[in-house]
C-alpha cells in the first residue's frame, strides 16, 4: 500500500508522519513543490494548479493508492479540478470550522489560514453551512508559512495575531494551513487553556483509513 501526501513546503511533512505512525504497514511518500514556487499564500488557483500538476501526475505514475492533500489552500481552491484530472482517491484538508462551531462557547472563533484559503469559495461555504451565529475572527497570518519554512517565526509574531483574537472572546483556534502544525505547542502556551486548537491530522488520519478500507 502507497499513500502520497503533498504539500506546497515542509508543512504537510507533520501530517506524513502521523500517517506513518497509524499506518506503519504503508509506504508514505511526502513530496513537496520547490522553494522558488513557495509560498502559496498569495498565489492564484490557476498558477498554483499549473505549479502542482506534474507533481501530483507523479505520484499517480507511483501507483499511489491515495493522495492526501495536506495543503489547505491547495484542498479549498483546487481539489475538484484535481479529482477531475486523476482517478486516484484523494483526501483534503480543510479549515476545522464545523467541530469548530460545536465545540466554542463563546461563539468567537479564530481561523488562522492562508489569504487564498480566506478568499476560498470553499471557506465561505464551510462558514455559511456550519457557522451558524458564530462570529469569525481572521486574523493576519499572511507570512506565518514563510516564516515556519524559514524557521523564522517568533513568539512574539504569533502572539501579535492569537492575544487580540483571545481579547475578542475566541475560544477556538482552527489552524488551517499545515505550516501551523509546527507552531502548535507554541500557540497552545500562549493560550494557557483559554481557546481549543484545532488541527486536523487525527480526521485525515482517520478518512484515509476509510479510503482505503481500512477502518
Amino acid at each position: 500500500m502507497k499513500v502520497g501526501v503533498f504539500d506546497s513546503g515542509i508543512g504537510g511533512l507533520s501530517v506524513a508522519k502521523a500517517i506513518e505512525k497509524e499506518l506503519p504497514e504503508a509506504e508514505v511518500l511526502f513530496v513537496h513543490d520547490t522553494p522558488e514556487h513557495f509560498p502559496y499564500a498569495t498565489k492564484s488557483p490557476d498558477e498554483i494548479y499549473r505549479f502542482i500538476l506534474p507533481i501530483f501526475q507523479n505520484l499517480v505514475d507511483e501507483r499511489c493508492d491515495a493522495i492526501v492533500v495536506a495543503c489547505n489552500t491547495v484542498s479549498t481552491t483546487l481539489i475538484s479540478r484535481l479529482r477531475g484530472a486523476f482517478e486516484v482517491p484523494m483526501v483534503a484538508l480543510e479549515p476545522m470550522v464545523k467541530p469548530a462551531a460545536t465545540l466554542t462557547s463563546t461563539g468567537v472563533i479564530a481561523v488562522c489560514v492562508t489569504p487564498t484559503t480566506l478568499a476560498s469559495e470553499r471557506y465561505a461555504w464551510l462558514k455559511n453551512t456550519y457557522g451558524g451565529a458564530c462570529t469569525f475572527i481572521e486574523p493576519d497570518c499572511s507570512d506565518w508559512s514563510a516564516l515556519i519554512e524559514r524557521s523564522q517565526m517568533t513568539e512574539a509574531r504569533i502572539r501579535q495575531e492569537i492575544e487580540p483574537a483571545l481579547a475578542q472572546g475566541a475560544d477556538v483556534i482552527v489552524l488551517g494551513c499545515t505550516h501551523y502544525h509546527w507552531i502548535e505547542q507554541e500557540i497552545k502556551h500562549i493560550v494557557k487553556g483559554k481557546a481549543q486548537v484545532l488541527q486536523p491530522e487525527t480526521a485525515v488520519v482517520a478518512q484515509l483509513k476509510r479510503v482505503l478500507n481500512l477502518a
